[in-house]
């Protein structure tokens, strides 16, 4: 199994390669839009990167698909108009943890969850795509 410490190495320099920033402002609570300056095209590219480091395949669709999947939910129980009911912040909360609870509440725009993502948030979806892999790939 890999460590989350070597996670991190990997993630770090994937996003240093997709932003041109310095390897000190690649800290785990750093996020992407406001600390290190990502734009949307941007986390494409830092997923592809991570892709072909890990030799894995990062589901697109979002964190959003990935909470309605993962609890087996109705997408209407956890949104609304494209934002979040209290079931699904709830949600969002627990399946990032590494975020400040305070950011995720109801009636969050589904279309913004892209702004809270850290560096911490790309280590634990890396880590969950590893773990969910069956064993000798």
């Amino acid at each position: 199994m890999v460590e989350e410490q070597e996670i991190f190495e990997k993630v770090k320099e994937s996003i240093v390669e997709a932003l041109g920033v310095d390897e000190e402002e690649v800290t785990p609570t750093a996020t992407l839009f406001e600390d290190l300056g990502a734009e949307s095209l941007d986390l494409l590219d830092i997923v592809f990167r991570l892709e072909k480091a890990f030799g894995i395949k990062i589901p697109r669709g979002g964190i959003q698909q990935d909470i309605i999947a993962a609890e087996g939910m109705k997408e209407d129980e956890v949104l609304v108009d494209g934002a979040l009911t209290a079931l699904g912040a709830q949600k969002l909360r627990e399946r990032m943890p590494e975020v400040d609870a305070a950011r995720i509440y109801e009636g969050f725009r589904v279309d913004d969850i892209p702004t809270l993502f850290t560096v911490q948030t790309f280590v634990n979806i890396v880590k969950r795509v590893l773990e969910e892999q069956p064993r000798g790939h």
